[in-house]
């Protein structure tokens, strides 16, 4: 798979959950289905998805968007949510083993594939008791050619651990930029030989170098309405804090000819070599910047370094 993947929340349009706005507001099908074109044109060749991303809508543009390039590509969907596609609203969640073998038929057949790379988990706090169950649900799945290899999106170390004892588990998703290192999730991936595909590179796009103090984001859009794990933004604003620490890193993540999220990108590169940034994509302008950051390549050791300095960690 690529070193830099993408991320496919936005593309799935609007839903919602408990009434407030979970997607990234309104798209234009054509535009995702060029951007992920674009991407692959780039060297961008994992996906990944989620079944609740539009309820349904995000699995079945990559399969537009995919068609005849199957073999090409690594794509990745997630599991645990209960969702009603007329509506587009989140009802719940469900991780029982009935459920997991609907929702990865249903998966497989938005996406039109006969398997899935990379099914994950995507309740992070799922109970640690379900784990074994939950294991052995997927190596079923596995045995099937259903899926290939299964995850967990979440960011407990002590979750990753546990789930890692399962023979397929490949990779844990957990959150992860230059603004919020995760050291106790890399060690975990590191003990168990796991992939780190890294949510929120950008910081839900604060690290694109687009919002300042004064921006305000709409109410259709997951960070206008701000929910409390939304940390980056509050009340559709971009948080103080979080900006003053991007200012104090910019010009080093701006060196070398780097955009601002380039840079970002840059610094999870030099970060580990397990992790797979994943950066929202939804236009052919953020296709080709993100994929811009492969030609760049990581950060070095010495910016790593004054980073963490400035940073005070």
């Amino acid at each position: 798979m690529s070193a830099i993947g993408f991320g496919a929340w936005a593309i799935g349009g609007p839903f919602t959950k408990a009434g407030k706005p979970a997607g990234w507001g309104e798209v234009d099908d054509e535009v995702s289905v060029a951007a992920v074109h674009r991407a692959l044109d780039l060297g961008i060749t994992f996906f990944d998805t989620a079944d609740v991303y539009g309820t349904g809508h995000s699995e079945q543009v990559l399969r537009r968007a995919l068609a005849g390039r199957r073999d090409e590509v690594v794509i990745a969907t997630k599991f645990g949510n209960v969702f009603d596609t007329q509506t587009r609203t989140l009802t719940g969640t469900d991780i029982s083993s009935d459920h997991i073998r609907r929702a990865c038929r249903a998966s497989l057949e938005r996406l039109g594939t006969d398997h899935i790379d990379l099914y994950q988990l995507h309740i992070g706090d799922a109970p640690l008791e379900r784990v074994d169950d939950l294991i052995a649900t997927l190596e079923e799945l596995v045995d099937g050619g259903l899926i290939r290899a299964y995850g967990w999106s979440t960011d407990d170390p002590e979750r990753v651990a546990a789930f890692a004892k399962g023979p397929h588990c490949a990779a844990v998703q957990h959150e992860f930029n230059v603004l919020r290192d995760a050291p106790s999730m890399l060690t975990v991936c590191d003990i168990h030989d796991l992939a780190s595909v890294n949510r929120g590179p950008l910081a839900m796009g604060l690290l694109s170098g687009k919002y300042g103090k004064d921006s305000q984001l709409p109410m259709n859009d997951v960070r206008g309405d701000s929910p409390a794990w939304m940390t980056y933004f509050r009340d559709g604003r971009p948080a103080p804090e979080f900006l003053a620490k991007l200012d104090a890193v910019r010009d080093i993540l701006t060196s070398g000819g780097r955009t601002l999220a380039q840079g970002a990108l840059g610094w999870l590169l030099a970060r580990s070599e397990r992790t797979v940034p994943i950066p929202g994509i939804r236009t052919v302008g953020q296709a080709e910047e993100n994929g811009g950051a492969l030609q760049h390549g990581p950060l070095n050791a010495e910016q790593l370094a004054q980073i963490d300095e400035l940073l005070t960690r």
